[in-house]
């Protein structure tokens, strides 16, 4: 009886906790896309310094899925770097050392162009 009224106690807040995250990390997306929309698109020239992927691991039940994000870090004629997430396509037509002009909108990559 005691563990009976313990789970309906703990399950709500679970539940509120869950609820609170979603919202929390769908707000947050909404905040950076808003945010990447009124920045100018800002083409600079940079240099491709490293390239990275990062691969989750998904877990339901019998099913495992993967995910993988790709990254590349830009850096500037100022020394300044930024890491850009992008497409697994554009991620594998760049090279490490590769010069050119980097277009980017707040945290949004737009394109990278040769030189």
């Amino acid at each position: 009886m005691y563990m009976f009224d313990l789970f309906s106690f703990i399950f709500p807040i679970f539940f509120i906790v869950f609820i609170v995250f979603f919202i929390f990390a769908i707000i947050k997306s909404i905040q950076e896309w808003n945010y990447n929309n009124k920045q100018p698109i800002t083409p600079v020239e940079a240099t491709i310094v490293s390239k990275r992927a990062s691969v989750s691991h998904n877990n339901h039940e019998n099913h495992m899925s993967t995910s993988t994000t790709y990254y590349t870090t830009f850096e500037f004629i100022n020394g300044e770097r930024l890491e850009l997430k992008m497409s697994g396509r554009e991620y594998g037509l760049l090279a490490e050392g590769d010069k050119g002009i980097l277009s980017f909108q707040g945290t949004r990559f737009i394109d990278f162009k040769r030189k």
